[in-house]
């Protein structure tokens, strides 16, 4: 019984990621869709609604709020690393919440190196 509590974690850690992939796969799919049948009906599609849905897809703020988020959950996890107080797992912890903090560092360079680039309407 012991043995499942690592895999139902890491399965549930994937599920999340998976659903999270396919909820943006939906959400591009629905617009997409949504402007083939303005096509098709023989609506006029004008640049600024096909510019509002573009960046209605990938907001120039993604990046840094993606990285707020990973910064977020690894001060989470060195905090609660500090407040359980018992050293054979305060290091494990600490040691995989440097992932999130690297990553969350990794979207805040690239949101500060690229994304402030990007013009906004």
């Amino acid at each position: 019984m012991e043995e499942l509590i690592p895999i139902v974690l890491f399965l549930t850690i994937g599920g999340v990621f998976a659903l999270a992939f396919y909820l943006k796969y939906k959400a591009r799919h629905d617009v997409q869709h949504t402007v083939r049948l303005a096509i098709e009906r023989g609506e006029a599609l004008s640049p600024e609604l096909i510019e509002t849905l573009a960046t209605s897809i990938a907001s120039p703020y993604a990046d840094l709020r993606r990285g707020v988020i990973f910064l977020a959950l690894g001060a989470a996890g060195f905090a609660f690393a500090a407040l359980l107080g018992e050293e054979d797992a305060m290091s494990p912890i600490m040691a995989v919440s440097t992932f999130p903090i690297v990553i969350g560092l990794a979207y805040l360079g690239l949101w500060f190196f690229i994304g402030r680039g990007r013009t906004t309407a």
